[in-house]
């Protein structure tokens, strides 16, 4: 890549079920014209088969499906400027295999707690919620810490708008500081 060119960076919306991921990313997407992928879709058919049967996957399920995000993620970089990945990645080792040999990667974790994620998914409409699903998510869940530099807290107490507006600032701090990494200031 050339000093002129500008990295191309990928942002991956994580968080629980119900902590808003998609309709986040929808908002930024529109908002900044910025690619969207939920990763959901590129699960491997053993993986949906799984699923729909009722069966939670396993880090061995989720390894191919991890493979296919990263891969994902650099062919998105490739065209696009800014582009957003949606995917739980609810443990730090899913995080690092996305990660893997990619500089130009972040997160934006939607946070929020298990009562305001609860309230949300009863009242979505024509969804059918499964308690023990969302507390084995929470339970599986490894909050990013300190030492993940490029993970951003989304608080998503507030409405919709204001985790959008927030999400914004975030990757435009990050792209902000990125172009000036590379421009060698």
């Amino acid at each position: 890549m050339s000093d002129t060119q500008q990295p191309n960076h990928v942002f991956v919306l994580m968080g629980v079920s119900g902590s808003g991921k998609s309709a986040v990313a929808s908002g930024v997407a529109r908002e900044l014209g910025a690619a969207f992928l939920d990763g959901d879709f590129l699960h491997p058919r053993a993986n949906i088969t799984k699923m729909a049967q009722g069966h939670a996957l396993n880090d061995d399920d989720r390894q191919p499906w991890l493979k296919a995000l990263n891969d994902a993620i650099f062919a998105m970089q490739r065209t696009n400027h800014v582009s957003l990945l949606v995917c739980s990645a609810l443990k730090k080792s899913y995080r690092d295999m996305l990660r893997d040999g990619n500089k130009n990667l972040s997160f934006l974790y939607m946070k929020g707690d298990f009562d305001l994620i609860e309230s949300r998914l009863k009242a979505r409409k024509g969804h059918f919620f499964k308690p023990q699903m969302l507390i084995s998510q929470f339970e599986t869940l490894e909050e990013p810490s300190s030492d993940e530099k490029d993970v951003y807290s989304i608080d998503i107490k507030s409405v919709l708008d204001e985790a959008i507006k927030n999400a914004v600032k975030a990757i435009d701090h990050t792209i902000k500081t990125t172009d000036r990494i590379s421009e060698g200031h």
